[in-house]
């Protein structure tokens, strides 16, 4: 079966169902039977819309689905597929521009956050792919990040995005993703080269190990709606965002400076855990699950629309692509 893009005659109609928690909405957008191709570009100006209005949208029931012509329709959208440079979390690539969506182990929440907010340039648009639905939850929950920037106490979110954050990585170790896989490359200079382009500051360590240090923001404005998001990973980065035996048992092992991650204000200044204690309270407020079907694609917007992970057991295939790279 071919992979080519199709022309549709005209655009094929918004979604008839919605999703939604809260200020969380995902539309969801169900395949017609006369129109079922998801490669019919019919149905970008309809996305489009959605992603302006809802951040995202949920496309479902489409034929043939699979990999291929999930990366297929990802690339319609006319910009190039992102590779997953300084990354957080682990990830294996599936075929160029396609990754996991994360290695992370299944009995582990993986919390709300937009894609790459804890540095300084970013994917504008992000695709989920499900190709094996979990059996037992799993779900990609998504909350919209400007009902969060309006839900953080005002005075908190003047104190954040005032002062902004900088984030601390030590990589290796056994401890966390090594800098040869953050990076890409086993030459040092390489990884210099990026940290100098894009303002992290960094150094290596008497063990050989590297350690970064990247000031950015704790709040963003959309370049094309013009609306406030809170935009950042404080609330995964902190030390506060583990469990209390592992926080410890990390501290036994290690200095603060050298914890595999943490976020402290841009001077420097350490962040309350009580402050991201209420940052974690309002993105639980507007956080939508929705079960997962084989096929489902999923579109956001990374500046509108947090995703996250529940924990899940049995098989789960969640597939993902990133494009139109944007700095602060």
């Amino acid at each position: 079966m071919s992979n080519d893009i199709r022309e549709a005659p005209a655009e094929i109609q918004l979604a008839d169902t919605v999703f939604q928690r809260g200020r969380t909405r995902l539309p969801v957008m169900n395949a017609p039977a006369d129109a079922s191709d998801i490669l019919d570009r019919g149905w970008h100006a309809s996305i489009q819309k959605h992603l302006a209005r809802d951040g995202g949208v949920l496309l479902r029931g489409f034929a043939d689905m699979s990999i291929e012509r999930f990366h297929e329709f990802a690339k319609s959208f006319g910009s190039p597929l992102l590779s997953y440079e300084f990354g957080s979390t682990p990830r294996s690539e599936v075929t160029k521009g396609v990754y996991s969506s994360t290695d992370y182990p299944a009995h582990q929440w993986i919390p709300q956050h937009n894609e790459q907010a804890y540095t300084t340039n970013w994917p504008m648009k992000i695709w989920f792919y499900c190709d094996i639905a979990p059996g037992d939850r799993g779900e990609t929950p998504v909350a919209d990040a400007r009902a969060v920037y309006q839900g953080i106490d005002p005075a908190l979110r003047e104190h954040f995005a005032s002062r902004k954050l900088m984030y601390v990585r030590n990589y290796g170790g056994g401890l966390d993703l090594s800098w040869q896989q953050v990076f890409n490359t086993e030459d040092t200079a390489v990884a210099e080269a990026y940290c100098r382009a894009h303002q992290i500051e960094w150094e290596w360590k008497e063990d050989g190990d590297l350690r970064t240090r990247q000031i950015c923001q704790a709040v963003a404005r959309h370049p094309r709606t013009g609306e406030d998001v809170w935009f950042n990973q404080a609330h995964l980065f902190h030390v506060s965002s583990l469990e209390d035996a592992t926080r410890e048992a990390l501290l036994d092992l290690v200095e603060e400076e050298d914890l595999p991650r943490n976020v402290y204000y841009g001077d420097g200044t350490p962040i309350a855990d009580a402050e991201l204690d209420s940052v974690r309270a309002v993105y639980d407020a507007h956080r939508l699950d929705f079960a997962w079907q084989r096929g489902d694609v999923m579109m956001l917007d990374n500046m509108l629309l947090t995703h996250g992970r529940a924990p899940f057991s049995g098989p789960r295939r969640i597939v993902v692509a990133m494009a139109e790279a944007h700095g602060a």
